[in-house]
């Protein structure tokens, strides 16, 4: 197996930097669409394991990357905590009766993964069987995951998530400490039946000042790190938006940083340090450049990153839907032979 992703998560030496891409298996590739309208639907295609396998060995497949990430989605354990959840094309997740009272958090559930979520494991089970690249099992971190429990759906302003935590702490406590049991509960379950480091998304944790990070999301994710360290596996963490919570976001606990595209990298490696490696962080949108821009913004960043402890090269976010799949196996292709050692 190519284990040179799980070596630079460990800030070990590696013959190149590695590359993934978030959102990799996705609608970007025609292969993956062909799959999607066979499966009939996006949540049928996460809850069918063979379907689920296919889109997720795609990537590796037609773009040459190191590593691949179960193809799934963020909220499907809140679904199996009770919410009902539906996907639609004009307005994405929505998530009935969110979740802003004591009575609605009581009733939440912490789910049992092989129980409630099996399609979750079988898939897992059969990708360990056809990889050649490390597989990284992936969760919603507890902020970003209330945040759609107690909206319903995507926000610009997180009026009500903000408006539960400042008027109602101690709801929005047991909502976060649910959360964070599930997460740890999911994470683990994945890591069981084969995936061998595992990714926390806080897609909206930028939307928090430091002081709030530090009270109202911090504590739940440095929680979930420390009882995942127990598996033995990788661990990283990403923050969309973060140049602003770099300083507390270096004391998660996690081995592998994110580094969305806002942030210089270099800056971003001096305000992490020497702990944990660091992972990005090109801008999505470079991919519509020429070849050669791309080319010269891959030699700035690999070379940012040789000051991190350890660099697995990544966009700053999830891969555009409408980018020329041609860009990205030039991405890939660049990646790897400007970092040669």
């Amino acid at each position: 197996m190519n284990d040179i992703f799980l070596r630079a998560c460990r800030g070990e030496e590696v013959p190149y930097t590695p590359v993934w891409i978030m959102r990799q298996a996705g609608r970007y590739l025609p292969e993956y669409q062909r799959v999607r309208e066979e499966a009939g639907g996006f949540l049928k295609l996460c809850k069918t394991p063979e379907l689920a396998a296919e889109v997720t060995t795609q990537p590796v497949d037609v773009l040459g990357v190191d590593a691949a990430i179960l193809f799934s989605d963020i909220l499907i354990p809140v679904e199996a905590m009770g919410m009902h959840l539906e996907f639609s094309e004009d307005k994405g997740p929505v998530l009935h009766d969110p979740i802003r009272t004591k009575s609605a958090v009581d009733r939440l559930v912490v789910p049992d993964t092989e129980d409630s979520m099996p399609f979750v494991v079988d898939t897992i089970k059969i990708l360990r069987k056809r990889l050649a690249v490390p597989l990284i099992g992936f969760s919603g971190a507890p902020f970003t995951l209330a945040t759609y429990m107690i909206e319903g759906k995507g926000s610009k302003d997180f009026v009500n998530t903000k408006r539960l935590m400042f008027q109602n702490p101690g709801i929005f406590s047991l909502l976060m400490e649910k959360i964070t049991m599930t997460v740890v509960s999911y994470l683990s379950a994945q890591i069981r039946a084969g995936a061998q480091a595992v990714q926390l998304f806080d897609t909206w944790a930028g939307v928090l000042s430091p002081l709030d990070y530090r009270n109202f999301a911090q504590p739940y994710l440095r929680s979930a790190v420390a009882e995942l360290r127990k598996e033995g596996v990788p661990i990283i963490y990403f923050v969309n938006d973060c140049g602003g919570l770099l300083g507390d976001i270096k004391k998660c606990g996690a081995d592998v940083i994110g580094v969305d595209w806002r942030t210089d990298l270099r800056d971003a490696i001096k305000k992490i340090g020497k702990k944990c490696a660091v992972q990005g962080n090109l801008d999505p949108l470079a991919l519509f450049l020429p070849k050669d821009e791309i080319e010269d913004r891959v030699k700035e960043i690999l070379w940012k990153g040789e000051f991190a402890r350890g660099h697995i090269f990544n966009l700053g976010h999830g891969i555009h839907k409408e980018t020329p799949v041609d860009k990205v196996v030039s991405l890939v292709e660049a990646v790897h032979r400007f970092s040669e050692r």
